[in-house]
């Protein structure tokens, strides 16, 4: 019941989402944002675009939300880029390869940016779910999610919220 109410309001967040994405202007005074400009926004854009920029807006939402429930969490770091960036590190600092709270910071790939159109759907979301909370509690607190297509050990430990676009999502008990 619980799962099929989610999948209804994010089909109405999605129409919603999808409509207005068309006529939005960066507030950034129009221009991209970068690292240094708006950090901690930059960061969540980043993980929205390498975590779900194939999904419909409400999937990018849902990763936006999660993250942002880490950083109220006192089991994760205090900011988002902090809880980003988590993940185990070697003795000189660097990233353990695989190691990640989010598996595109250390999975040995490029984090280059190549869609230029979809880096702006990200950027949109993280302002409108940081600046405008629009979105925000669509995952009912989880701070977990995997891909439909893998089954991570840690699912049974956790209780589950449901399935938003290609991701499941599950919460501390």
């Amino acid at each position: 019941m619980k799962l099929l109410s989610i999948i209804a309001i994010c089909t109405i967040i999605a129409t919603a989402a999808n409509a207005q994405s068309s006529t939005f202007q960066n507030p950034i005074e129009g221009e991209l944002y970068t690292e240094a400009i708006q950090p901690e926004l930059y960061c969540l854009a980043m993980n929205i675009y390498h975590e779900a920029r194939a999904e419909l807006s409400v999937g990018q939402y849902a990763v936006a939300d999660v993250t942002i429930n880490r950083v109220f969490d006192t089991r994760y770091p205090n900011t988002i880029c902090e809880v980003v960036r988590d993940g185990k590190q070697h003795p000189n600092g660097q990233m353990k390869r695989n190691k990640c709270q989010f598996s595109w910071y250390c999975d040995g790939r490029s984090d280059e940016v190549h869609d230029t159109d979809r880096w702006r759907q990200a950027q949109e979301v993280a302002y409108r779910i940081v600046k405008e909370n629009k979105f925000r509690g669509a995952t009912e607190g989880a701070t977990h999610y995997h891909a439909t297509y893998v089954s991570p050990a840690w699912r049974h430990q956790l209780d589950l919220v449901g399935l938003i676009g290609a991701h499941i999502f599950y919460r501390w008990n």
